[in-house]
């Protein structure tokens, strides 16, 4: 399975075949005669912890961002959108990737704050009197 560059994978990733497990069951839903005999359902998984093609420090992201969605250090995807199981394996995987390229993206910058300009203050504030000004002078006229 090939994961393609981007954030926190500059190079991409290639996880082997031998590491991913695919299990097949009956899908549930429509699917005419063939729901009970085609096992279409697929589910996916890679234990996260002993994947040979993540270094240390992507595990540790990886495994720190998908903490909820981890047995242990397995993290599987079930795909049973499709009616044919190719489909399903070929979804199973891309969202595999998803999952794992979303988890290895370093987290964004902290944000810094900022104060507006002693120009901007000062823009305000006008506003503010000349709206005042326009209202107390409504609420003056009245003989």
């Amino acid at each position: 399975m090939r994961i393609a560059p981007g954030p926190g994978v500059p190079d991409g990733l290639v996880i082997s075949a031998n590491e991913l497990v695919e299990r097949y069951s009956h899908a549930s839903g429509p699917g005419g005669q063939g729901v009970n005999t085609a096992d279409s359902r697929v589910q996916l998984s890679l234990d996260v912890a002993s994947c040979s093609a993540l270094s240390e420090p992507q595990r540790a992201r990886a495994l720190r961002h998908l903490g909820s969605r981890l047995d242990g250090t397995v993290l599987t995807v079930d795909a049973a959108q499709y009616r044919s199981q190719r489909r399903n394996r070929l979804d199973a995987r891309e969202r595999l990737a998803a999952i794992l390229r979303e988890a290895l993206a370093p987290p964004p910058p902290p944000r810094r704050p900022t104060r507006p300009s002693r120009g901007a203050v000062e823009r305000r504030l006008v506003s503010k009197r000349r709206r005042s000004e326009l209202k107390r002078s409504r609420s003056a006229t009245s003989d």
